[in-house]
């Protein structure tokens, strides 16, 4: 149940011989092509750019194992930082080329994007860049000082929360194991959890918030320097989306609050409380959750994706025979879930804490189906299968949603409830928090200077409220729960893409059951293999969706009409 990095690398030894080449393939890089773009044919500027991507291509191998292996052990700290450090230096090599081509005439541009063989949507992103871009010296500038920037706060806050641990009942245990406490039928131990929880967190707050500072100071020192005209615009551009597009997304999602206030209002009634707590939020109707042993849920997951595509079971399965993920928490590993696309050469790598707990089993659907979509886009190269955050939320949304379809077949009114009540609240934590989320991150980001602990806490509440109303009652402990989210420290603004892809998941699995459209499963296959070769707009115009429609946002949300309609 532990990785086999074999795939990336047999030894650490044989990491430092590809470190070599790979400086010696920059270096000659350089050499071959700086100041000498305008003067390559199209045919010659295909080379060129085919090399850029091979060593990009061992770069990323390089990093994904540094990585790999402080992800499950953060002593490996020094490590990561060693590879970091070499991996900037050889990137110095490489940071002429896409500041070179944005500098090119735009006929030459067009010449090459013309004939770029798969990378033209690659290069029209770039000339998007241009403005943003600043000297070569500048960058260099940039790309030297990033590991003692930002990324240094990043790493602070993996390693602390690693070691961080609880105290419940007298025994210490982690992040991940506390959390799934608040999961517990029993809600003398929810609520103990949760006050174990915020106790534990209390001592460690002026770290990070700290932490949290720093991080959106450089942030604004990178948009400043940059000219972004928002703290947001970055993000928007990697996502390949308009400002107006996400506006409307949150638009659309805080209007529909109303379809939150009524579940938890309902779920009190089913509970027998007349006002639920914050730490009630996760309570599940049944008074004895049945258990989800990684066994059980591996299974599920390989009928359930077989049921819809015997190809998305076939790489499942691969994955689970040869070492691609790595199951159970321990200490130093990096609590939460995540699966790493690695190089189109390897294969993706997830990380799973699992917990035998019902969510369990749609973390393991969900990261299955980023690795799905991770190797189907293998084929279009490493540059081409970097997917936007936007698109990539897609296939692991999906994933849960055929988990979903599949295990609730067969089961108990009382059953089948319980688990329409936890489709609900994951579509909710996928859907709405994270909107809370952004509009959290754009006030904190906003502020003028470094927040002091109190205005982080109100402005944590005063979003919070907006999605609960008056339904659930958020105690003081709640008030500083913001400060264990990932998200805030390693992607600004990263969250509303979770929300982007819950409803176009929704969208796309109406279409799908609703069985308007023959060739989905062709489709849906396609979209997933294109990886990031094409933007998000060409790629969901495939099933006759606009993402700039307002309208569009509106299906996704009458879905989960819908299926508030079938739980009540």
């Amino acid at each position: 149940m532990n990785w086999d990095l074999n795939a990336l690398y047999k030894s650490d030894e044989k990491l430092d011989i590809d470190l070599e080449k790979a400086k010696i393939k920059a270096e000659n890089f350089e050499k071959m092509y700086k100041n000498g773009l305008k003067n390559l044919s199209s045919s010659e500027f295909i080379e060129a750019i085919r090399e850029y991507e091979s060593i990009s291509q061992i770069l990323g191998k390089i990093m994904t194992y540094a990585f790999l292996k402080f992800a499950t052990n953060s002593d490996n700290g020094p490590f990561y930082a060693k590879y970091q450090n070499e991996y900037t230096k050889v990137s110095e090599f490489l940071l002429f080329f896409e500041l070179e081509f944005n500098r090119l005439s735009e006929p030459k541009q067009k010449e090459f994007i013309d004939n770029s063989n798969g990378y033209s949507f690659y290069l029209q992103s770039l000339q998007e860049e241009k403005p943003y871009q600043l000297t070569a010296k500048e960058e260099r500038i940039l790309l030297k000082k990033s590991t003692t920037g930002g990324s240094a706060f990043s790493r602070l806050f993996d390693e602390h929360f690693s070691r961080l641990k609880f105290t419940y009942n007298g025994k210490k245990i982690s992040e991940e194991e506390i959390l799934s406490l608040l999961h517990n039928p029993d809600r003398d131990i929810r609520k103990k959890a949760s006050i174990a929880f915020s106790k534990g967190l209390k001592p460690h707050q002026p770290l990070l918030g700290y932490i949290y500072n720093m991080i959106k100071t450089d942030h604004k020192s990178d948009c400043e320097l940059r000219n972004y005209s928002s703290p947001e615009q970055a993000r928007h551009m990697d996502n390949k989306i308009s400002q107006t597009s996400v506006d409307a997304l949150v638009d659309a999602a805080e209007e529909s609050f109303d379809l939150v206030q009524d579940y938890y209002v309902k779920k009190a009634k089913l509970l027998g409380l007349e006002q639920l707590e914050d730490y009630d939020r996760y309570a599940p109707l049944e008074l004895k959750e049945e258990v989800y042993d990684f066994e059980k849920s591996k299974d599920i997951v390989l009928k359930a994706f077989e049921k819809f595509s015997p190809k998305f079971a076939s790489i499942a399965k691969i994955a689970f025979d040869e070492g691609w993920i790595d199951v159970m928490p321990k200490d130093g590993k990096r609590g939460g879930a995540f699966s790493h696309p690695a190089t189109p050469d390897t294969h993706p790598y997830v990380l799973l804490n699992h917990t035998n707990r019902r969510r369990d089993l749609f973390t393991l659907a969900h990261e299955l189906g980023h690795a799905i979509h991770q190797y189907l886009s293998r084929d279009v190269g490493y540059i081409g299968s970097d997917t936007p955050l936007t698109t990539s939320e897609t296939a692991s949304v999906f994933a849960e949603m055929l988990v979903f379809d599949y295990i609730k077949d067969g089961l108990s009114e009382d059953e089948k409830t319980s688990l329409y009540a936890g489709k609900i609240e994951d579509i909710f934590a996928t859907l709405y928090r994270q909107i809370n989320f952004t509009t959290f991150e754009r006030r904190v980001h906003a502020h003028d200077g470094e927040l002091n602990l109190n205005t982080f806490n109100k402005l944590w509440l005063e979003e919070s409220k907006k999605m609960f109303g008056s339904s659930i009652k958020l105690s003081k402990n709640y008030e500083m729960w913001w400060s264990y989210i990932p998200h805030f420290i390693h992607s600004p603004f990263y969250c509303y893409s979770y929300s982007y892809g819950q409803l176009l998941v929704l969208a796309l699995y109406g279409l799908y059951k609703g069985g308007k459209c023959d060739n989905f499963i062709e489709i849906y296959t396609a979209f997933l293999s294109a990886g990031g070769s094409k933007s998000p707009k060409e790629l969901i115009s495939k099933f006759g969706f606009d993402i700039d429609d307002k309208e569009f946002w509106k299906i996704g949300i009458e879905e989960i009409r819908k299926l508030l309609k079938e739980f009540k």
